[in-house]
């Protein structure tokens, strides 16, 4: 079954580059369970939330806004595409990922298919 883990990370937390996250100890280790299980289907780092753009439709008028889409404690900040077998292996996968081990979280969500 597929699930998409929002990786989430507090507002005005710890930004780390895709360089920075390529050298981290906490996220090599993880990285490479996660691929050697070859459990992971796709993802991307996200840039940060301040670079976002939303976009609402209003009576056929487009509204655009800098930032993220809602005032929020937490941010997206990246997301993977994961293979498993349920519910219960995406939650134990979720709960080693270094974002959910520092303070922010992992939203788990399963694809429909």
């Amino acid at each position: 079954m597929k699930y998409v883990l929002f990786i989430c990370t507090p507002v005005g937390g710890e930004e780390l580059s895709p360089a920075e996250i390529a050298t981290d100890p906490r996220f090599t280790s993880y990285v490479h369970e996660v691929r050697s299980r070859d459990v992971v289907k796709g993802g991307a780092r996200l840039r940060p939330a301040a670079d976002a753009t939303t976009v609402r439709v209003r009576d056929d008028e487009v509204l655009l806004s800098d930032g993220p889409f809602a005032e929020t404690k937490e941010y997206v900040a990246g997301v993977d595409i994961i293979e498993v077998a349920d519910l219960d292996e995406a939650v134990a996968l979720a709960s080693r990922h270094p974002a959910a081990l520092a303070g922010g979280s992992v939203e788990v969500r399963p694809v429909w298919e």
